[in-house]
């Protein structure tokens, strides 16, 4: 199990690579939405919000209204986030779990 600390900067690093992909691209696919990221083997909820800019704002503690909410085990989230798991295969097994609109996960799920 990770720590805290390592979703964390798992959390920072996917902000940074968000950050990194064009600003067309992000504009294209990119609802503005607030978000909420629950590492359920932590009990701990990030919370942010998904907009042009990538991900801002992003901190401890759960947004109980945040319109994406996305729950997954600490060593899937670091996996993930380091390329050793594919998102699309994370979804089809239920590793992550995402609470979503029907129009955001379409969306989503062209960024990723």
């Amino acid at each position: 199990m990770a720590t805290e600390a390592e979703c964390d900067t798992a959390l920072r690093s996917l902000v940074d690579m968000l950050a990194q992909v064009p600003t067309e691209v992000r504009a294209r696919y990119v609802l503005d939405r607030s978000v909420s990221v629950k590492v359920y083997d932590l009990g701990v909820t990030w919370s942010g919000r998904l907009c042009e800019d990538g991900i801002v704002g992003l901190t401890t503690g759960d947004d109980a209204k945040a319109q994406v909410r996305l729950s997954v085990s600490s060593d899937d989230l670091i996996a993930l986030v380091e390329g050793r798991q594919a998102v699309p295969s994370a979804l089809a097994t239920g590793k992550v779990r995402v609470q979503a609109s029907p129009l955001d996960m379409l969306r989503l799920t062209n960024l990723i």
